[in-house]
């Protein structure tokens, strides 16, 4: 349930000089057409107590040079493919040998950004924060410091002046992230005009707020982690790439994950990767893809995975209807957020801001609110912050049966919403339920027999763990009985 709305905190945002904006366009007509995956590479995941010896004489039998381990994924492993030998007859031998669960090719994932519709941006810069109620959010909070957020992509620039106040700085090294391209520590996106994916999707989660500065993220304070897998152009990169990002950030302390780019194909070593994310508690944030398919019958991944910590988005327009490009998906994709013509930071210089579309720029918006949920209520399982998002969208005509709620982000909502959830029942004993509803905060439970009139019937205050628990003593006596909570006004 939600809990009154209070009266709006409107951040002002300095302008931004005509000689610092730059529009960025993504051609597809001007890409040259990229390879499904890598002819150099494949991924094998060895069996469950598999002989190491077998395995290890089956590699130098083939000259199989094993590149990578990931032993938080099941010992996956990364492989060259030896000279004179093909992808495909390499992975048929492994699958032949019944020492693994698969081998797959090394695929190609691309980013999910697309050339704006409408290049005249009139008026509304930041009109994505407005649609998602921010302003009236960040009356409840603007700050998500403990949060890191790892942005899984083209890296970030951390030196801009909008964010790099807001990197995760590593406690070891000093450095902001992991370039996964040139193994090292330095994911500096220095894509300039070409493409600056990450640094755009870097700003919206969280470019610095409140600092007189270009533009403002849905957090104005987190940490941001670069993680580098996809190049500078046209935007694509490997699974294995994209794994030891993935891994990176898990080992590092991330909680969100956002993904603006996909994958045709599913990789099982993909999905893996994700399920060792989903047992660690991060949820990762996919953009849905701009094909205006319906991924429920042609999925892109890992926007298409059936995994619980994934957060698929579409993206909708400042019209607050579903994008023309915008993939969709009653079942897969679960929520829209805003992604045509989205100001941002951008890679060229220190102090450069443009524009970009795509799902890309959605999926941002859901990653710096799943941010500051998890600040608000650190009690809360990846679940529950998951719930928490979902059960306050907008719902809108356009995404009706185009995604799981039919709604839009509203972070104002999200921020305010109250958890029920039922008790188990031990014998015969009344219903019980729990509140969760942040930190010492007063919150009233209502009950109603016919979903239309309700009625207070409990009133108390969470616990420094954020809950209360709630026993119906006349549930025993009556037909049905229904309830919610609400917090206190």
């Amino acid at each position: 349930m939600i809990g009154k709305q209070s009266c709006g905190r409107f951040l002002l945002v300095a302008g931004v000089a005509a000689s610092m904006v730059v529009w960025l366009t993504t051609s597809a007509s001007a890409q040259p057409a990229q390879p499904a995956y890598r002819e150099d590479r494949i991924l094998i995941m060895p069996k469950a107590g598999v002989n190491q010896t077998a395995l290890d004489n089956f590699h130098l039998a083939r000259k199989g040079e094993v590149l990578r381990i990931f032993d938080g994924i099941g010992h996956l492993q990364v492989l060259h493919v030896p000279q004179g030998e093909t992808v495909s007859s390499l992975i048929s031998q492994y699958q032949k040998s019944g020492l693994v669960e698969f081998a797959e090719p090394d695929y190609v994932g691309h980013v999910y950004d697309t050339e704006p519709n409408d290049p005249a941006f009139t008026n509304g810069t930041l009109w994505g924060l407005t649609n998602i109620s921010a302003p009236q959010a960040w009356d409840v909070l603007t700050s998500a410091s403990n949060i890191v957020v790892a942005v899984v992509d083209t890296g970030v620039r951390y030196t801009h002046e909008d964010l790099a106040a807001n990197m995760w700085v590593n406690p070891v090294d000093g450095s902001h992230g992991w370039n996964a391209i040139n193994g090292n520590n330095n994911p500096n996106d220095n894509s300039g005009f070409t493409i600056s994916h990450g640094t755009l999707v870097a700003g919206v989660i969280g470019a610095v707020g409140n600092n007189s500065k270009g533009v403002v993220g849905v957090a104005w304070r987190l940490q941001i982690m670069a993680c580098q897998w996809l190049n500078n152009y046209p935007g694509s990169g490997t699974v294995s790439g994209c794994i030891t990002c993935l891994d990176y950030a898990r080992t590092n302390g991330a909680r969100i994950i956002n993904a603006s780019w996909g994958f045709p194909t599913n990789s099982l070593a993909l999905s893996n990767a994700i399920v060792s994310l989903r047992d660690a508690g991060i949820i990762l944030v996919a953009a849905c893809g701009n094909s205006t398919n319906n991924i429920d019958s042609n999925p892109t991944y890992p926007s298409g995975l059936q995994l619980d910590n994934i957060v698929s988005v579409a993206a909708t327009t400042s019209n607050d209807t579903l994008s023309v490009y915008s993939n969709y998906g009653a079942t897969n994709v679960l929520l829209a957020a805003p992604g045509d013509n989205i100001f941002s930071t951008v890679s060229a210089t220190d102090s450069y801001y443009g524009y970009s579309t795509g799902t890309s720029m959605a999926a941002p918006y859901v990653s710096g609110a799943c941010a500051l949920l998890m600040a608000q209520y650190p009690a809360d399982s990846y679940q529950q912050t998951i719930s928490r998002l979902l059960s306050a969208t907008d719902p809108l005509p356009s995404l009706a049966g185009k995604c799981r709620t039919g709604g839009r982000l509203n972070l104002r909502k999200a921020l305010r919403t109250i958890l029920v959830a039922t008790i188990p029942a031990t014998n015969s004993g009344p219903f019980q339920l729990r509140v969760s509803g942040g930190l010492n905060r007063t919150c009233s439970v209502e009950a109603s027999t016919n979903l239309a009139d309700w009625s207070p019937v409990f009133t108390n205050t969470t616990s420094a763990n954020g809950t209360f628990d709630f026993a119906d003593d006349q549930s025993t006596n009556l037909p049905q009985r229904f309830f919610r909570a609400a917090a206190a006004p």
